[in-house]
């Protein structure tokens, strides 16, 4: 009998959790899986778990059930029509594996009614490692690996630099953001933790070395799908052909949730200094600045535009320009079902600690400096068939 990982989604019924869930069930059904990288040919023979055995479950502080979300999700034509009559019964399994946390016991700083739970933060990080735990046993799993797909978080400074600190601080209600108490809540668990956003979570030293402390693998952060994709590999093109860029300009527009959530100034800092890191790694100072503006009608769909100018031969300047457009959903839910496979996989192998070799997925790759794609992909595939 196959075993089988569980995937627990932090933000289980956001736009990217539900078509993440949506979409493995469609390919259970035939639909080929564009976009998950995992199902190249370079990948087979590497032990990664089947697609067919991942079991999805998760936090969430919304109510709308997945069944929703995915009818509305294929009115915007992010899914295709009637696909939620074919996954009923996935979409039905889902579900029961969603727990609902109520909206102030996951704020950063808990309103004044709430700052008397018992135990602060360390008991909220205890009770969700637990519904994480009864999910692995109710499901009768080998494994599980937290995925947070929530929305961006803002910039929020933990001062602790230890574990030890961490813990005797989490007494209090207000030392975390909701990121971080997800991942501290994953590791209490003995679940691998990834993080596709650029919210704090595994930011702060303290929370990695509660990771290694239980000798567990953690990943991120914030996936590239759109405009810092490309930026990924023409930014290398440039180097390696010794023309000298100038200045480098974007401006994002972008709907759904993601979107609404960027508007505000202090979120979009995190997102903004994300995708602007990579660039200044792989081209030095280079002038220009990154926008990212919220259009409500767009929904769930993006438009990035960026603006490049270069010189060549003898200073003679240049400029590139291109238009990426797509659907975020639809982008990022194949790269999640990749960093399942890739994370139960560190898991299987014993990885303790920070996973660089999955930057390929990220703006921001934890411990990694390398940004160019092409050579994060081989180091991605020499670190996938290392065993």
């Amino acid at each position: 009998m196959t075993r089988r990982v569980g995937v627990w989604l932090f933000g289980a019924r956001g736009s990217v959790a539900t078509t993440t869930i949506a979409g493995a069930a469609a390919l259970h059904h035939g639909i080929p899986p564009a976009g998950v990288v995992t199902e190249l040919p370079a990948f087979a023979g590497t032990d990664l778990i089947p697609l067919d055995a991942l079991v999805f479950g998760g936090h969430d502080v919304v109510e709308t059930p997945l069944a929703k979300q995915v009818e509305r999700l294929i009115a915007g034509g992010v899914l295709p029509p009637g696909l939620d009559r074919l996954i009923t019964a996935e979409l039905a399994e889902a579900e029961r594996n969603i727990t609902l946390l109520p909206t102030a016991e996951c704020a950063p700083a808990a309103p004044s009614h709430q700052r008397d739970l018992a135990g602060g933060q360390l008991a909220l990080v205890h009770r969700m490692a637990e519904d994480i735990r009864a999910f692995r046993l109710r499901n009768d799993l080998s494994q599980v690996v937290a995925i947070n797909v929530a929305s961006t978080e803002s910039p929020y400074e933990v001062p602790m630099t230890t574990a030890a600190e961490l813990r005797e601080a989490l007494a209090s209600p207000e030392v975390l953001p909701a990121s971080s108490i997800g991942a501290l809540a994953a590791f209490e668990a003995g679940a691998a933790y990834v993080d596709f956003t650029p919210s704090t979570s595994i930011r702060p030293a303290a929370v990695r070395e509660w990771a290694v402390e239980k000798g567990l693998p953690y990943g991120g952060q914030d996936a590239k799908t759109g405009e810092t994709l490309v930026k990924s590999v023409l930014a290398p093109m440039f180097a390696a052909r010794a023309l000298p860029v100038h200045a480098w300009s974007g401006t994002n527009l972008l709907g759904g949730g993601d979107g609404a959530t960027l508007a505000d100034p202090k979120a979009a800092e995190s997102k903004s200094i994300s995708k602007e890191r990579g660039l200044a790694e792989m081209l030095g100072d280079v002038a220009g600045d990154v926008h990212i503006d919220y259009v409500d009608p767009m929904g769930d769909w993006k438009t990035a535009w960026d603006h490049v100018l270069f010189s060549g031969f003898l200073g003679v300047r240049m400029t590139l320009q291109f238009t990426w457009q797509g659907c975020d959903s639809a982008l990022a839910a194949p790269l999640v079902l990749d960093l399942a496979r890739l994370s139960a996989l560190a898991l299987d192998r014993g990885h303790v600690g920070a996973m660089p070799f999955l930057g390929f997925y990220f703006k921001d790759p934890i411990e990694s400096t390398e940004h160019a794609l092409a050579r994060q992909y081989d180091e991605l595939l020499r670190w996938t068939r290392s065993c």
